[in-house]
């Protein structure tokens, strides 16, 4: 299948210092998630969702509704989109770079989404500078952007040749660690950390491999709902996993490391001996499947 040429889902202007960059915003990830419809058992037909009113006892249409905030029981205060519209103002469309910091520096836990930042009409000598100077530096920048009516702390970064920008939570907005039980009343046996450190340095490797990871999950929803198409008769069963019932952390530690050493000669014996697919030409084209995120 042909994949869609990239679409911007937004622009603005990254301001650094007084350099101006006309940009354009795309989508970085979409989940491949299998989505499903609602269907009334009966029948099997799809339902509709309706907005109901349980005062005036009606359906009502999208066009009569109005945003409220609550701030008493039961007591709203009504707030048009124009009026939050003009909020945001002409200096929303501008990320201003506020600082420059390493990365190393920012926890993972205020990331919220990715997008791939690219350079608008006129905007590339500018972008390609920033892009390249960021790298050299090894720093990321921070600012503030509004984006489809919420202003977020963002963080671009130089990556893969460009920038990416990555919607971030306010300091606010992220709980606290500190009421969480961390388990520092548990005693750590002798020998029992040395053992964990020689786990984790057999399961080490040098870099991050996105695809060796696959959604086995998503594969075996998908299996059923083309089985189901064929009209066969399936019993949906998932994968078993056994677990050896060890209570000893120790000897929870020593089977661990067992296991891993025994399985490292299998492993690159069967890499060995796997064979490589090999797709002949005037293959007839297999019958159309069930695929992730359609409806």
């Amino acid at each position: 299948m042909q994949s869609m040429p990239p679409h911007a889902i937004g622009s603005g202007t990254v301001s650094f210092g007084l350099v101006s960059i006309p940009i354009k915003l795309y989508t970085a990830a979409s989940s491949q998630a299998v989505s499903f419809n609602l269907l009334h058992a009966k029948c099997g037909s799809r339902i509709k969702q309706q907005t109901f009113c349980p005062v005036c006892n009606e359906v009502v249409e999208r066009s009569a509704l109005v945003r409220g905030y609550e701030f008493v029981k039961d007591q709203y205060a009504r707030v048009t989109d124009e009026e939050l519209k003009a909020l945001e103002g002409e200096a929303s469309k501008v990320i201003d770079i506020a600082e420059f910091v390493p990365l190393e520096s920012v926890d993972p836990i205020y990331f919220e989404k990715t997008y791939y930042l690219g350079p608008d009409k006129g905007g590339e000598k500018a972008y390609r500078l920033l892009a390249d100077a960021m790298a050299k530096h090894d720093r990321v920048a921070l600012a503030k952007f509004v984006m489809r009516g919420k202003e977020s702390l963002v963080l671009i970064r130089p990556a893969q040749g460009g920038l990416m920008l990555h919607t971030m939570y306010f300091a606010d907005e992220v709980r606290s660690f500190g009421e969480i039980d961390k388990g520092e009343s548990a005693k750590i046996k002798e020998g029992e950390l040395e053992l964990a450190l020689q786990l984790i340095d057999g399961l080490s490797k040098d870099a991050f491999r996105p695809e060796q990871y696959q959604d086995e999950y998503r594969q075996r929803v998908l299996d059923l709902v083309n089985q189901k198409v064929e009209g066969k008769e399936v019993a949906a069963a998932g994968p078993e996993l056994k677990r050896a019932q060890v209570i000893d952390l120790m000897e929870a530690l020593k089977q661990s490391l067992a296991k891993k050493v025994a399985a490292q000669p299998a492993a690159a014996e069967a890499a060995e001996k796997k064979p490589l697919a090999k797709v002949k030409r005037g293959e007839p084209a297999p019958a159309k499947k069930a695929q992730a995120g359609k409806k």
